[in-house]
């Protein structure tokens, strides 16, 4: 039996926005590691900016992640 193109469609489409999600999730879980490990458990601030922090590309991000203090993340990235 064939389902409709437009059924295949947005099956395809549902996948594919589970699988961003999932990679999000993964990438927000990497960051917050790579905080707890340098600051200890995240705080309200930190938890804060880790939502603007997985929006950014990684090589941009890593080397902020490694070199700024707690007080500069904060600041680097603002509501």
């Amino acid at each position: 039996m064939r389902l409709s193109p437009l059924f295949d469609q947005q099956l395809e489409a549902a996948q594919l926005s589970g699988l961003e999600r999932g990679r999000e999730q993964e990438r927000r879980e990497a960051i917050a590691s790579l905080l707890e490990a340098r600051f200890g458990p995240l705080d309200d601030e930190l938890n804060a900016i880790l939502d603007r922090m997985i929006r950014r590309p990684s090589s941009e991000l890593m080397p902020l992640l490694v070199q700024l203090s707690r007080e500069e993340l904060i600041d680097r990235f603002p509501e």
